[in-house]
């Protein structure tokens, strides 16, 4: 039924070997494909943004699917929900909302999208290991040290095998916790390569992940020396037996170390597969190892055995060795420092995640049942050897007690006494043998010793071989996310594998440097600190995810809890600082070093850490909380909505907004876009994006909004009434000056001054910005970029032609560039552009020496004299002095009380100026200049017969009438008199603030507002017109 309704659509489909022939599929990242609309009528063609265009691309078809019908809708599929770039599968892109809602039933070709696509299927060959292999092996490998063999019997000994249970289940239980939050966090969704840096840095973001795991990977490089170095020190010890030291003892550590580390490197660049092979034969030797201890504890022993310590199991040995003995300064935190590195190593899987088949079921299953399986076995054999070995003997096959003789048994080796062995001498001297002093019991303890000696060179070489195959690992895919640029070389994998052949030899260059030093003391417990430090950000990224809520936190992995992940987190913590605390501190800064760094470059990642989801809850939170406080004018701060178009049009507004909003409030840029909402909601869409992060990327904090609507009063007028979240939310207008308001349409005025109307109705501080070259420089912009384009179309052009000049001669001549790449522009425009462009980044350079003038006409609630004050605050404006200006009666009664004032006030001020003549009439040039300026927009009904004047009143309701010009002739001689009195005073001015008259609504037209406001402010240096909504945001009370 399916194939007949197919086919009854379309033609006979022709099925391609390759999924990229499937249109649905993204070729270029996040963007997506372009679709084609069809019309019925034959027509021409749209791009989807409802405007013409030649281009012919691929159409989106419409398919039959399981509801039986042509439909764009598609099924639930994990291909739509797929990272950009995935490697485990093609990324599709489902039908947007748009092409449902504007484009559903075109006529299209039928081609086969995602409902018709066979599955991926991997046969490049690439290695994949389960989670025995992958992870239970290589953490066992790992956790199964050298301590197993060489200091266990000597922990025990020390701490007694009572403290000696709490030492090996404080250290699993660090371990423990840690893969419960690992198990939690790598089962909420994909885990790639990079171990514990993926985890953390998909968790806490790039800062904590980038600081981590540049550490994490150094630790690993150099734990490659530590464990190179114990098996050549193990190596030297047997030669130093047999007299076949080759140099000295120090030399021979480095060449035996040089030579094992380069053996392993082979291995390692072999392939991940040659690199399990041999881990699984390393495995199978340490387990002979471990049996061999067990089977050793069962033989009888051996006289030469007994008197070294060794007596097969026995009650009283085992309780005299249960309370401590700490000898040679040691304490229980000490002991356990020493013993704690044997626990690490349960990150060996989560290093190389990348290439596990399932790493969210491997993980927790191998690496929880690894830390288990070696815990029980630490503890089986040092219980073992806790009840078989006493702490001190002698070694002296005399020191027996002879039969009959009659010696009362006590003190330390009471025991031994009882089994025929006297060791008191060791109470007055030091003995070389027991748990305490040789670290060869369990050599001894064994039934083959040498199988001992094979699992410590097993130990040794699979901790080794684990570390260096995880530091390359875990570097690369750090690399990989460019996080720290110059590193970038080291993210290139080759092979089917993708192996990090770089990384391995930067981390073969580190191994061989520290081999060469060949004393770790001093870096073993920092190594150590690094270590702790991952798991402590690993609980820590649980608990942070935890309690940010995050419906994306959703793992699959149930057995967790936030609470014991932030418990783990501190105990970590705590247990750097018992292990070492300068190493503790030294890794510490080197983390919040390495954070600031990161903190500082800003990559471009974005991964939706749960720092985000806090920061978000976080924010709302607050924001809540101020709704539930009334405003005070104590803590009144301007927050401005700020009508700039797009942020990059009008520079010069935004950045004095930001001056004004920067580390005190809101800023919001506002862009209306006028027209059919059909037609306008793309670019609304597409805009709100790319201006944002166009703010961000000028360090602008601001936010973007926009709005369709038709017409500029309207979107303004929804912008003012619904922006804003409680208390944050605008309470300044800020706008440019409609520098071309005598030659543009009635409306445009109209709508112009409406805003403003608008603005004092909604009870708006409102902010007038003029500058004399303008403020818009979208014409510049947008010439800009059409140069770009075409300049580099002739790079091209030139390139080619450069290449076939070098070539040949014979046919140069028949090539020439083009003369120019753009139009060339008169130069009074040029001119004009040039000082447009320096103005409009005036306010992004330190401003001169130089004063802001503030001339405080009407009392606004005092917006008017704030603003300034928190101008000269600012680094831009600090060599700027306010000077004030006032209305008042000759004399110093006016000029005291508002120094009196200001003094209240605790603003700063340099000087105070009463305007006395202010009520003088302007002169007549001033005058005149005003009539030209309002004569296109009279009506002169007065010389007209009633009639007639009553007939242009009504066609043109909004010119200015003589009977408006004779009620309102004081307040325009002021602004008329004002704009001398500034040319006076303020020429010289940086910035120059004014109290903006107010046209009562109704009574004054809209052409003798803006007259007013351009006779006020025409021919002035930079001139802000402010008027407060007359509620006070200034006080002088404490």
């Amino acid at each position: 039924m399916f194939s007949q309704k197919l086919s009854s659509r379309c033609e006979e489909p022709v099925f391609t070997a390759s999924l990229m022939e499937n249109e649905a599929y993204d070729r270029i990242g996040d963007e997506p494909p372009n679709y084609e609309e069809t019309s019925f009528s034959g027509g021409t063609t749209s791009n989807g943004n409802g405007t013409s265009n030649g281009e012919h691309r691929a159409v989106r078809p419409s398919v039959v699917s399981a509801f039986g019908h042509d439909t764009l809708d598609r099924v639930p599929n994990i291909d739509f929900y797929r990272n950009a770039g995935s490697v485990s599968g093609n990324r599709a892109v489902r039908p947007s909302l748009q092409e449902l809602h504007d484009v559903f039933q075109k006529v299209s070709v039928c081609v086969y999208d995602v409902e018709s696509v066979i599955p991926l299927d991997n046969k490049d060959g690439t290695v994949r290991f389960g989670w025995i292999k992958g992870v239970l092996v290589r953490c066992m490998l790992n956790i199964w040290g050298v301590m197993l063999f060489i200091r266990l019997s000597w922990v025990f000994g020390q701490a007694g095998w009572g403290l000696g249970i709490v030492v090996i289940a404080l250290s699993c239980v660090v371990t423990t916790v840690t893969g419960l939050s690992m198990s939690a966090i790598c089962t909420n969704g994909v885990v790639r390569g990079g171990g514990a840096y993926y985890l953390i840095s998909r968790s806490l973001g790039p800062e904590f992940g980038g600081s981590i795991g540049l550490i994490f990977a150094f630790a690993n490089a150099v734990a490659v020396a530590m464990y190179v170095v114990g098996f050549a020190e193990t190596v030297v010890d047997l030669l130093k037996e047999n007299n076949a030291i080759m140099i000295d003892e120090l030399n021979d550590i480095r060449i035996i170390g040089c030579i094992s580390v380069v053996l392993l490197l082979g291995i390692s660049v072999a392939g991940m597969e040659w690199e399990a092979k041999a881990q699984i034969g390393l495995l199978i030797i340490l387990l002979v190892a471990i049996v061999n201890v067990f089977v050793g504890t069962g033989i009888p022993a051996s006289t030469d055995k007994k008197s070294k310590g060794f007596f097969n199991y026995d009650a009283k040995i085992f309780m005299e060795n249960l309370p401590p003995d700490f000898r040679d300064g040691e304490t229980f935190f000490s002991v356990f420092a020493i013993f704690f590195p044997a626990a690490t190593g349960i990150l060996a899987g989560a290093n190389i995640s990348g290439d596990l088949k399932d790493p969210q079921d491997a993980l927790p299953k191998g690496t929880l049942l690894a830390i288990l399986i070696t815990g029980v076995t630490y503890l089986g054999v040092a219980l073992c050897v806790s009840a078989t070995v006493v702490r001190d003997a002698t070694g002296n096959i005399n020191d027996t007690i002879a039969t009959g003789m009659d010696m009362f048994c006590n003190g330390s080796n009471t025991a031994a006494c009882e089994q025929g062995w006297n060791f008191s001498s060791c109470d007055v001297s030091s003995c070389k043998f027991g748990s305490m002093n040789n670290f060869q019991v369990m050599t001894m303890v064994s039934g083959f010793g040498p199988l001992i000696t094979a699992g410590t060179f097993s130990a040794t070489l699979s901790s080794a071989l684990a570390s260096l195959v995880s530091a390359p690992k875990v570097f690369q895919a750090l690399c990989k996310d460019n996080i720290y640029t110059a590193l970038k070389f080291f993210a290139k994998g080759h092979g089917k594998n993708n192996e990090p052949i770089r990384g391995y030899v930067l981390t073969f260059i580190i191994a061989v440097a520290f081999i060469i030093i060949a004393d770790l003391n001093v870096i073993a417990p920092i190594i150590s600190n690094f270590f702790l430090a991952s798991y402590a950000l690993i609980n820590f990224s649980c608990f942070h995810a935890s309690y940010a809520k995050s419906p994306g936190w959703r793992p699959a992995y149930r057995y967790y809890n936030m609470w014991l992940s932030l418990f783990g987190a501190v105990l970590c913590c705590g247990v750097m600082f018992v292990i070492n605390w300068w190493a503790a501190l030294l890794t510490y800064a080197i983390e919040i070093f390495l954070y600031v760094y990161v903190t500082v470059k800003k990559p471009n990642v974005n991964w939706g850490s749960s720092t985000q989801a806090v920061t978000f809850v976080s924010a709302v939170n607050n924001a809540l909380s101020l709704t539930g406080v009334e405003d005070h004018v104590k803590n009144f701060r301007p927050q401005c909505m700020v009508l700039t178009g797009a942020p990059k049009n009008r520079p010069a507004l935004l950045d004095l907004a930001h001056c004004f909003t920067k580390n005190y409030g809101l800023c919001l840029t506002c862009e209306v876009f006028v027209g059919p909402r059909t037609e306008t909601l793309t670019d609304v869409n597409a805009g709100m994006e790319k201006n944002q992060m166009w703010l961000n990327k000028k360090k602008r904090k601001a936010f973007y909004a926009a709005v369709a609507c038709d017409s500029f009063r309207q979107g303004t007028e929804n912008l003012m009434q619904a922006s804003g979240l409680g208390r944050l939310k605008p309470n300044i207008l800020m706008m440019g000056f409609k520098k071309d308001w005598r030659t543009a349409d009635t409306a445009g005025v109209q709508s112009y001054v409406g805003v403003l109307h608008d603005a004092f109705d909604f009870e708006y501080g409102t902010v007038v910005l003029r500058m004399n070259q303008g403020l818009d420089v979208s014409h510049i912009i947008k010439a800009q970029g059409e140069y770009t384009h075409t300049h580099a179309s002739y790079l091209v052009v030139n390139a080619y032609y450069c290449i076939i000049k070098h070539i040949t001669n014979v046919f140069s001549f028949l090539f020439s560039p083009p003369a120019s790449v753009t139009t060339p522009q008169s130069p009074q425009v040029v001119v004009v552009n040039e000082r447009l462009v320096s103005n409009s980044t005036q306010f992004q350079r330190k401003q001169g020496k130089g004063t802001i003038d503030v001339w405080w006409m009407f009392d606004d609630g005092g917006l008017t004299l704030l603003l300034p004050y928190i101008l000269t605050t600012r680094k831009k404006f600090k060599d700027c002095k306010m000077r004030i200006f006032i209305a008042g009666q000759p004399g110093r009664v006016e000029q005291d009380r508002m120094k009196s004032l200001l003094e209240k006030f605790r603003i700063k001020y340099a000087d105070i100026h009463v305007i006395d003549d202010i009520t003088q009439n302007p002169n007549s040039n001033s005058w005149k200049m005003f009539e030209d300026m309002i004569e296109p927009f009279r009506l002169h009904e007065g010389s007209k017969s009633t009639t007639l004047a009553e007939a242009l009143r009504k066609d043109n309701p909004w010119k200015i009438s003589d009977a408006e010009l004779d009620t309102f002739e004081e307040k325009t001689n002021l602004q008329v008199r004002l704009n001398e009195l500034l040319q006076e005073n303020s020429r010289a001015a940086n910035l120059i603030i004014v109290s903006m008259p107010i046209a009562r609504l109704g009574s004054v037209s809209d052409h003798l507002y803006m007259a007013w406001l351009d006779i006020l402010t025409k021919n002035l240096p930079p001139t802000m017109l402010i008027r407060g909504n007359h509620k006070s945001v200034l006080t002088f009370y404490s």
